[in-house]
């Protein structure tokens, strides 16, 4: 994946995140500033980058819709199915890169979607191993790999904005690179 690919999927991952209250709206705006400087552009991605922290509170809602059209990224509805899965890719790929420990995943996602959401009804169920570790034969380090598994079927999976072509960045966007 390209630097500018790479900053276009944490834009769009930061941006589901805060779609459902995961992260707060200056972390959105972190995003956009990484986006510019990783070669994406476009006059609405400035805007946003342009905010301060206590604006982005404020502005991120009107700012970001436009600044992911114009390049091509998909900002969902927020009270949609697809919504939560963006933000459960979100979460599993920052586990990947490091970012969580791999229970931190599985609490996050039980206690966000329950085991109400199909795509991420595994993680919720190993988060109610971890629970039980002490009457049980399980190890946390095996419950640690599956967990890892899982979230690298998630961000593998069909759907997936990592396997959309060129992460919804079409050639017209690519002229801003």
């Amino acid at each position: 994946m390209t630097p500018t690919e790479s900053a276009a999927l944490a834009l769009q991952d930061q941006a589901a995140l805060w779609r459902i209250g995961e992260i707060p709206a200056a972390d959105v705006v972190s995003a956009a500033c990484d986006a510019l400087v990783a070669g994406l552009d476009s006059p609405a991605l400035r805007i946003l980058a342009a905010c301060t922290r206590n604006e982005a509170d404020y502005d991120v809602n009107d700012l970001l819709p436009p600044a992911l059209d114009e390049l091509g990224l998909v900002l969902h509805p927020v009270d949609g199915l697809a919504a939560q899965e963006a933000a459960a890719r979100a979460l599993a790929r920052r586990l990947l890169a490091g970012e969580m420990t791999p229970s931190e995943l599985t609490v996050r996602i039980h206690s966000r979607f329950g085991h109400e959401l199909p795509l991420t009804q595994r993680l919720a169920l190993l988060d109610d191993e971890y629970d039980t570790l002490d009457y049980s034969d399980t190890t946390e380090s095996e419950i640690d790999r599956e967990v890892i598994a899982e979230a690298r079927r998630l961000t593998t999976h069909p759907g997936s904005p990592a396997e959309s072509a060129d992460l919804h960045l079409g050639s017209d966007h690519q002229a801003h690179w």
